[in-house]
């Protein structure tokens, strides 16, 4: 590692274990990882004390990686084109590199083991007939993430009412909305297909030609009452407790925030989270129960085991669920420095273990690490992760001489390149750290819509980058600034 970690931390038992049991159950074949950052599981393998087991043999993505990140081996399809796609372009890379991917893979002396989000179709293809997939089976998330069934769901599982946000389901034809607010009781509603994700299946009603776009997304649709609130991600993990049942992991509730930056090239926008703010603990040990009734009922019903998520809002009168995902996620890779404070490598290296039908003795009692989230997440002062996204307003272009990736010092309102880094434990944001992740490569070319990067970093609360849902802090803006005058305005 090149940097140093902002909180202690030692090589133990736990770190040894998960280290064998990982190696156990890949059993010499190669670990192939599918994920758009090419650097999917850098919290595990690249961390102070690393699971080097974790680290894969190939890794396939768009972004270029950066040391020391590095996978052994990566095919990153901006390497090839120079060009980092936005918009709807920017869920193509795939294509550009499908073919060179699956020759590489027919290369190596052992079938591999693929890993990514969930089963997608291309991941059938790079396992081919004797490869492994690591990953949930496609059908089972869409059972469970069908938002449609999210109120039977809830209630199949034994989750408190107090805990459901109001909510009808129409299968063939959406009311009108006059109708519709008289059924859910509120003026504002939502309306969700039951097979989307990432909000491109969400449109917000306030007026009748919202519902002109609402009816226009594919049904069943759930309609449900908005609801005020800061919206949280939680991570969970089942694993087989070896007696026909299922232990149920639950890390810290995230705040969750979209907020835009009011001038300049980029913006804050989307898949941020902070997990040093604090939430009361009664809500808390709410999410933690519900989770734990969800995840029984999923292994009941799916025999769900790896990692999955609940979504919910924080309300003046406690938190309410109103998303399960049903796979890894993007937040996984930061929140997986949660479990490295409390003394644990992530939950990803026991998910993938699992996965591959390893066992997993280095956890302790699911409800030891439970009691250890609720009491962590309503602790005023704690050090916690946090992510933010940059996403491009305008074309942009990364100099020839821009650092990329890595830890940066925000001095006078400018980023200073410090030195290499590829965790969020390197970078004390609140010393005026940062680390930069998932930058684009020197001479990229940066679309409308695109990624231009993540800040990440530890604070105690001081450095988080938001100030209320919609709303960066000063600081979040400060680095919005400050990176904005790294990169090169196109026109």
């Amino acid at each position: 590692m090149d940097g140093t970690a902002v909180f202690p931390l030692q090589l133990s038992d736990h770190t040894r274990i998960a280290q064998e049991e990982l190696t156990q159950a890949l059993a010499g074949r190669p670990l192939i990882d599918f994920d758009r950052h090419t650097t999917g599981s850098r919290v595990a393998y690249a961390a102070p004390i690393p699971v080097s087991a974790a680290r894969p043999a190939l890794a396939l993505g768009c972004y270029t990686p950066w040391h020391p990140a590095t996978p052994a081996e990566a095919i990153a399809a901006e390497q090839g084109t120079a060009v980092r796609p936005g918009g709807p372009r920017k869920h193509t890379w795939w294509d550009e590199i499908a073919q060179q991917a699956v020759a590489r893979i027919q290369r190596f002396h052992h079938p591999p083991v693929v890993a990514g989000w969930y089963a997608a179709p291309a991941l059938h293809a790079l396992a081919g007939t004797y490869g492994t997939i690591a990953a949930l089976a496609s059908v089972v998330r869409d059972q469970i993430e069908d938002k449609s069934a999210l109120g039977r769901i809830l209630r199949s599982a034994g989750v408190a009412q107090r805990m459901m946000i109001p909510a009808r389901t129409y299968g063939t034809q959406l009311p009108g909305l006059t109708q519709i607010r008289s059924d859910l009781g509120t003026k504002r509603i939502v309306v969700q297909a039951a097979r989307d994700s990432g909000g491109r299946g969400t449109v917000f009603v306030d007026h009748e030609r919202d519902m002109e776009r609402a009816a226009q997304l594919p049904g069943p649709w759930r309609v449900s009452a908005f609801v005020e609130g800061w919206s949280s991600n939680t991570t969970v993990l089942s694993i087989p407790d070896g007696r026909g049942g299922v232990r149920v992991y639950v890390d810290l509730p995230s705040h969750k925030a979209i907020a835009v930056s009011a001038i300049g090239i980029g913006a804050a926008k989307s898949a941020g989270n902070d997990w040093s703010l604090t939430w009361p603990e009664s809500g808390v040990a709410d999410v933690v129960e519900a989770a734990t009734r969800i995840g029984e009922w999923a292994w009941r019903t799916h025999r769900l085991v790896g990692l999955w998520g609940i979504d919910t809002i924080w309300t003046s009168t406690g938190p309410m669920i109103n998303e399960i995902n049903a796979r890894k996620q993007g937040t996984t890779e930061v929140s997986g420095v949660n479990q490295q404070l409390a003394g644990y490598p992530p939950l990803a290296v026991a998910h993938l273990t699992t996965m591959l039908g390893g066992r997993v003795t280095w956890l302790p009692a699911a409800d030891e690490f439970n009691a250890h989230t609720i009491t962590k997440a309503a602790t005023e002062g704690a050090p916690g992760p946090y992510y933010m996204k940059m996403r491009a307003r305008q074309a942009v272009v990364a100099p020839e001489d821009f650092p990329g990736s890595g830890i940066y010092h925000l001095h006078a309102g400018r980023l200073i390149f410090e030195r290499p880094g590829a965790h969020p434990a390197e970078a004390d944001s609140d010393a005026g750290l940062v680390l930069i992740a998932n930058a684009p490569a020197p001479g990229t070319l940066c679309d409308s819509g695109t990624e231009l990067g993540t800040f990440e970093g530890i604070t105690t609360g001081t450095a988080s980058p938001f100030a209320r849902p919609g709303e960066l802090s000063r600081h979040g803006q400060a680095l919005v600034n400050a990176y904005e005058q790294l990169l090169i305005p196109t026109e």
